[in-house]
């Protein structure tokens, strides 16, 4: 069953055009990000899902009810704000029954959500405590209980683990992923982080100046992208232009001083065509092997349990992510022979 379905929209500022007819669809309990660099307008979809923009065009549907033109406190949905937007004077407690006072609901019952809420989100015993006395990530679960407590249809998740050191954004991550799996909320999370869109996804949709530049799982996005900007921008790819030919029923590309053989995906014989591979996706040797290129490495960077390996390949400069350890062998100056896996070489024309 689709939880949220978004039809059609279009949104402009002035004469500034942010989106452009966005149509796609939830599944109740999926974690959807939207995905994509900033001014690609994630955030204008997420204020216009909640009711805090509206659309020049199109249809916000939630469980089947058209909610387009229902006033943002009545469309039963909770939100977590980049900065989290927490009333500093107030305390925890306070801060996470805001929305349920709102609600008119009975002191018995905010008692029992603010226990229920502080449980969630491992912040029992701080109720009394103020949020100004509280870290970053304290902070981000009592924004995140007070959205929840209102027991909404969708929540929204605006950036909201940016602020924080990448220590803690990672452990966030973890436990808002596990929150959210726990309960099983329909959740759009807004994000231009790669890694946490991977990390945390069912669904990803890239977004790419005001359009659905792509929409998937994960999995296939990043391995099986469908465009430039999605290899390039989901996890950096070398981008090299080429020629596409054909021997015998085989297709290739060639470049200058190298040739790479590929799936074939459509077009002709002489396209001029760009070819997109990730640096993980080379098969690296000492000694030269069957369709294997001369690889002269120029730098090599250590990142941790990866290497990147600088160089050329002809005339083109690659990038190359390898483990570490194997890593240890190759230094500037040296050459290697390098080929890119067949099923995970893309091309586009």
């Amino acid at each position: 069953m689709n939880n949220l379905i978004i039809k059609n929209i279009n949104k402009s500022f002035g004469s500034n055009q942010v989106l452009f007819d966005i149509n796609f669809q939830v599944k109740k309990g999926d974690f959807v990000s939207l995905l994509g660099p900033s001014g690609c307008g994630k955030t204008t979809i997420l204020r216009i899902i909640n009711g805090l923009e509206t659309a020049d065009t199109g249809s916000v549907i939630i469980n089947g009810k058209d909610v387009t033109n229902v006033p943002v406190e009545k469309r039963n949905i909770g939100m977590v704000f980049q900065n989290y937007a927490l009333f500093p004077t107030m305390s925890v407690s306070k801060n996470i029954a805001y929305g349920l006072k709102i609600r008119k609901k009975s002191k018995k019952e905010i008692e029992e959500k603010i226990k229920w809420a502080l449980k969630l989100v491992k912040l029992e015993g701080m109720e009394d405590r103020k949020t100004t006395r509280l870290s970053g990530g304290q902070q981000q679960r009592v924004a995140l209980a007070r959205a929840l407590v209102i027991e909404p249809e969708i929540l929204l998740l605006d950036e909201p683990l940016s602020a924080l050191d990448r220590k803690i954004r990672a452990e966030m991550q973890f436990e808002l992923r596990n929150i959210q799996q726990n309960i099983g909320i329909t959740t759009i999370f807004v994000t231009h982080d790669q890694e946490e869109a991977l990390t945390m996804s069912d669904k990803i949709i890239l977004m790419n100046k005001g359009v659905i530049e792509q929409e998937s799982d994960p999995f296939n996005l990043y391995n099986y992208p469908k465009s430039i900007f999605a290899s390039d921008f989901l996890g950096k790819a070398n981008i090299l232009e080429g020629v596409l030919k054909e021997n015998k029923g085989e297709w290739y590309i060639e470049g200058e001083g190298w040739k790479i053989d590929v799936n074939y995906k459509g077009g002709k014989s002489g396209d001029k065509v760009n070819v997109a591979v990730r640096g993980e996706h080379f098969k690296v040797e000492n000694e030269p092997f069957e369709g294997s290129l001369k690889f002269i490495i120029t730098n090599k960077i250590f990142t941790g349990t990866v290497c990147k390996l600088f160089g050329k390949i002809g005339e083109d400069e690659i990038e190359i992510s390898i483990m570490s350890l194997k890593a240890e062998q190759y230094n500037q100056g040296d050459t290697a022979y390098v080929c890119p896996s067949k099923k995970t070489t893309l091309y586009f024309r």
